[in-house]
């Protein structure tokens, strides 16, 4: 998971809250592996850091393509 708060739909509104932020400091990129991600996860879990609040933008095509799925389905 590659984790890049430049494309993150909720940059600034929800910082404050998040794990990059609680582990790393002000927003930047981060990649974690399956197991990090993991143990990100189970700490979340169990309430001793906060989520990953990660909102990735979508491309106008990625967003035209999930209308399109809602719509038919």
């Amino acid at each position: 998971m590659l984790i890049d708060c430049g494309t993150c739909q909720v940059r600034g509104a929800a910082c404050g809250d998040c794990v990059v932020t609680a582990l790393l400091g002000p927003p930047t990129e981060l990649e974690l592996d399956d197991v990090e991600q993991a143990a990100v996860s189970a700490l979340a879990e169990g309430g001793l850091i906060p989520p990953l609040r990660l909102v990735p933008m979508m491309t106008q095509r990625e967003s035209e393509a999930t209308q399109c799925r809602h719509q038919l389905g």
